[in-house]
């Protein structure tokens, strides 16, 4: 997540259209996806992705979203999911991630919960929603709390005006989901679109730091 500076964010219950944006998305230059928890069956699904990487796509971290329970949290672990991001802070996550060594990312929208998210061991805090709380929370969370390491999600697009603001602001990373996979790309299967769109953003980040 530090090294490149954006996590991908996506679901689709077809592991075959993971598959392919899951490799659109590495020959873009990702190292670290987030596949999320938000339908049926989504742990076959990232089960197959877990598998596929490992013997497909050297060097691809995967990690699972949307986590908001312990329960859910020792499952995917389970699948192979290398980190945990959730949209809320549940203290009963940390210890089931720390004891595994699993980076834990979870979604804080105050100081107070940044800074009880790092007292429980989360190296990396997802600002969350990031379109509703905007690059001038982060700026106004890292000037008291510069050790802060922030992922932001919601909102973020893969143009230079946005991703400037976020990164001018101190994000680590950030985490893109919709405007990285349009719709009609996935249903065209389009997936060199996918590699273009990844590869565009990810230059974009590299000349900003």
């Amino acid at each position: 997540m530090s090294e490149t500076g954006m996590v991908p964010v996506f679901y689709n219950s077809d592991p075959e259209i993971s598959r392919n944006v899951l490799k659109a998305c590495y020959e873009g230059g990702v190292r670290a996806f987030e596949f999320t928890n938000r339908g049926d069956f989504a742990q076959e699904v990232i089960g197959e992705l877990v598998k596929y990487a490992s013997r497909e796509l050297p060097g691809m971290i995967l990690g699972i979203g949307s986590v908001v329970d312990p329960g859910t949290a020792t499952m995917y672990i389970q699948l192979g999911a290398n980190f945990v991001v959730g949209p809320l802070f549940n203290p009963a996550v940390a210890p089931v991630c720390n004891r595994r060594l699993i980076p834990y990312c979870p979604g804080c929208a105050t100081p107070s919960e940044i800074g009880a998210a790092q007292e429980a061991g989360c190296d990396i805090c997802k600002v969350f929603p990031g379109d509703v709380l905007g690059p001038a929370f982060v700026k106004g969370i890292k000037a008291p709390m510069p050790w802060s390491q922030i992922m932001v999600t919601g909102g973020v697009k893969p143009t230079r005006e946005n991703l400037e603001a976020w990164f001018k602001a101190g994000v680590t990373c950030v985490g893109m989901g919709s405007n990285l996979f349009p719709k009609e790309t996935i249903a065209a299967g389009e997936w060199e679109k996918i590699s273009a769109l990844c590869a565009g953003a990810l230059e974009i980040i590299k000349s900003l730091r």
